[in-house]
């Protein structure tokens, strides 16, 4: 029964741990702008319940909320790797898109994906 219970215990801290960690990276990157590295794995961020990466692209500035449970990446990849693979797909012209980067880490998405306003209504 003890065992049990002391299992119980060290989740709980690893919980703890890795949302201290994911909070610490995000405020580092919203405040600071940076550094990227050292950034928690996409595993920590979501075993700390942090599973949203909000990013903007260079060129537009258009904001957009990632689910971090939708991308296919290993789970002990750090999240800084995903910024060279992460791309605007509002300004892109052919094959070339302007990079993003990465703002801050979210619980829930933050910026919806568009504002959608009835036709009979004024704006």
């Amino acid at each position: 029964m003890r065992a049990e219970g002391a299992k119980q215990a060290a989740r709980k801290a690893i919980r703890e741990a890795d949302r201290a960690e994911a909070e610490a990276w995000s405020i580092r990157m919203e405040g600071f702008g940076g550094p990227a590295q050292p950034s928690p794995t996409i595993g920590q961020c979501l075993n700390g319940g942090l599973g949203w990466l909000e990013v903007e692209c260079n060129r537009c500035k258009n904001r957009a909320s990632l689910p971090l449970d939708a991308i296919r990446r290993p789970r002990d990849t750090p999240i800084w790797k995903l910024e060279a693979a992460l791309k605007c797909r509002s300004c892109r012209q052919g094959r070339h898109a302007p990079l993003v980067h990465m703002i801050k880490l979210t619980e829930q998405r933050e910026i919806t994906p568009y504002f959608w306003v009835h036709p009979d209504e004024e704006r």
